[in-house]
């Protein structure tokens, strides 16, 4: 035998030891997110890995694709749920046809602030909207939350009454919801996919956007004549991040048990790389000249209640409960 057989065989027995005195095949699970390498989405569901890898002594290690390269959310979702894609973060819009319920998050001012949205998630009602995806027939495990911040709008010229935003076009995500949101609080809502901002601002197609301070950042889209920031806070709108229910029911009880672990504390891990990410780009859009506008929001809270009204009504009792939450 040669000295380089005797070293790879050698290493073959070291690498059987490591895994508990017999060779076993490392299990890869793929991670996707069209969100980019750094962000606090990816790096909480990265951590969440290398914790499941140590824990198993290897026999999972998962890869993550950033930046949509597997797809953007819809077809994320599609290949999670017959198992190409292990561990996916995507948002709830996606799965309001399938699991109803998960619309009323969708809602206009249906938290008073980020510290309300967090308390209902972290607590009984969070749990029911994860218990509901998971039993839904979407063939997806519902791990846990994830931030995303309050939306809020950026225009050309200032907003700083309800009624300044009067005949504006403002973008907004591809949901009758949130259209109807805009031209309740007095804006023209204009329906249009995120990668079509940038180039529609610059042309005039639209007056301004609405998104959290790193999406408004990252994307470029404030050096496209945004000059006004201004605090509406009229979404919030948390994510959540699924595991598919093909690779989960493979797993043995004590390996969903360490899943259940590590994704609540990539739950929280993801809020405090969340909440630091929020203040970093708010300063740097401030050095870049962005002005940020304080406002009473009542009445854009009062101009939305038919839009709750007609979407929430179904679920006049879940909003109640959240209402009540402290």
């Amino acid at each position: 035998m040669t000295l380089r057989r005797t070293v790879i065989a050698a290493l073959a027995v070291l690498g059987a030891l490591a895994g508990g005195g017999s060779a076993f095949a490392q299990t890869v699970l793929k991670a996707a997110d069209v969100h980019p390498a750094g962000y606090p989405n990816v790096v909480a569901i990265e951590a969440l890995g290398k914790k499941l890898e140590a824990a198993t002594n290897g026999k999972f290690k998962l890869q993550m694709f950033p930046g949509g390269v597997l797809g953007a959310e819809k077809e994320v979702v599609e290949q999670t749920q017959v198992g190409a894609i292990q561990i996916a973060r995507i948002s709830l819009g996606v799965l309001g046809p399938v699991v109803p319920t998960v619309n009323v998050f969708n809602m206009p001012f249906v938290f008073r602030d980020e510290a309300h949205m967090r308390k209902i998630i972290d607590g009984p009602i969070g749990q029911e909207i994860l218990d509901a995806i998971t039993n839904s027939p979407a063939r997806l495990v519902a791990l846990g939350f994830m931030d995303s911040g309050s939306r809020s709008l950026y225009t050309k010229k200032p907003v700083r009454k309800i009624e300044d935003l009067k005949g504006q076009k403002i973008r907004m995500m591809g949901n009758p919801l949130f259209v109807d949101t805009m031209n309740a609080m007095g804006g023209n809502g204009i329906s249009m996919g995120h990668t079509e901002v940038f180039s529609a601002l610059q042309t005039g197609v639209i007056d301004g956007a609405e998104n959290n301070p790193p999406t408004l950042f990252t994307s470029n889209q404030y050096t496209a004549g945004i000059k006004y920031y201004t605090q509406t806070h009229h979404l919030i709108i948390p994510e959540i991040f699924v595991m598919s229910k093909v690779t989960w029911d493979k797993l043995s009880k004590d390996e969903q048990a360490l899943v259940r672990k590590f994704a609540r504390e990539a739950q929280l891990e993801q809020r405090a790389l969340w909440d630091k990410s929020v203040a970093e780009y708010t300063t740097k859009l401030k050095a870049a000249g962005i002005e940020y506008i304080q406002i009473d929001t009542k009445p854009f809270y009062d101009a939305t209640a038919p839009v709750r009204a007609k979407y929430g009504a179904a679920y006049t009792d879940l909003i109640k409960r959240i209402n009540d939450t402290k």
